[in-house]
């Protein structure tokens, strides 16, 4: 997946910035990429992380993306309300997020519990955005969930009622 520990720097010569997506390269010798826009990025060799040294913020890589890892939820959100507006502009609507276990502790009190979706009747059903979410299998069954943040299923079409439209009622 990554190059070895021998090799500098472990990502590569070149990454894709995690935050403007342009090819940034790393500095010589060391485990540093640097992006004109965004600053330096130092990569951990043993947790296979790319931190923002500014910000602090963490990236893991998983299938050539990288993924911010969050420690607060309305991180989440942003990137889930994202997603969705995304889906919509490319036809589709969502019909459901999964969300990574991890996050499962850190999530679960800014779900809403009381709208129906399509004439549901559980009250326990948990809701984001008025769509029904699940928390994936743990990341042992599925290692991706180790790395990625959320999952969204999908069908074709405009949203219903699109109540994620309203991003943080």
């Amino acid at each position: 997946m990554l190059s070895s520990g021998s090799h500098y720097p472990i990502f590569g010569p070149e990454i894709r910035c995690p935050h403007c997506r342009q090819v940034i390269s790393a500095l010589t010798l060391t485990d540093t990429y640097l992006c004109p826009r965004h600053g330096p990025f130092e990569a951990d060799a043993k947790t296979q992380e790319l931190m923002h040294l500014q910000s602090g913020r963490i990236w893991r890589l998983w299938d050539g993306e990288w993924y911010r890892q969050h420690t607060h939820p309305d991180g989440i959100r942003f990137e889930i309300h994202d997603a969705l507006d995304r889906l919509y502009t490319q036809g589709y609507r969502a019909t459901k997020v999964i969300i990574a276990q991890r996050y499962r502790d850190l999530f679960c009190a800014y779900l809403e519990r009381n709208t129906p979706w399509r004439g549901s009747t559980d009250p326990q059903m948990l809701r984001l955005f008025g769509l029904p979410v699940e928390f994936s299998p743990p990341a042992n069954a599925d290692e991706r969930w180790d790395v990625i943040n959320f999952d969204l299923e999908k069908e074709p079409g405009a949203p219903i009622r699109p109540p994620y439209f309203r991003m943080f009622d």
